[in-house]
Order: structure tokens, then sequence, then C-alpha cells
């Protein structure tokens, strides 16, 4: 059975990599230090760092529980 946790891992990887695509995107139109790219760029690094938190929330939530 999925957690929480694990769905929302599977909706942030599709928001994560859109947002990767329309950055390149953005960057390659406008430069990679335009305000948009950077926006962009910053927005990306919050939905990263939002990840990063739920797989660390995920991997010790297992280890307490899961038995192999």
């Amino acid at each position: 059975m999925s957690s929480p946790n694990h769905l929302k891992l599977n909706q942030l990887q599709k928001e994560i990599e859109q947002l990767r695509i329309k950055m390149v995107k953005t960057a390659n139109k406008h430069g990679y230090t335009s305000q948009e790219s950077i926006r962009i760029s910053q927005e990306l690094d919050y939905l990263l760092n939002v990840y990063q938190s739920l797989v660390s929330d995920e991997k010790e939530l297992c280890s307490k529980h899961c038995y192999y």
C-alpha cells in the first residue's frame, strides 16, 4: 500500500519534470540570467527541496516500520 508521502512524491516528480522542461525552454529563449528563468529556477529549487524532505521522511518512516 502506498503511503501519503509516496503519492506526494509521484506528483512532485511530475511537477519537477514539467518545470525543468519549462525552465530549459525559457532559458534557451530568454537567457539563463533572465528574470523569468531565475524565477522558474527558484520555484524548481523549492520543489526539489520539498521532494528531498519527503524522501527523507519516507526513509525514516520505513527504517522504523519496514521489515524485510
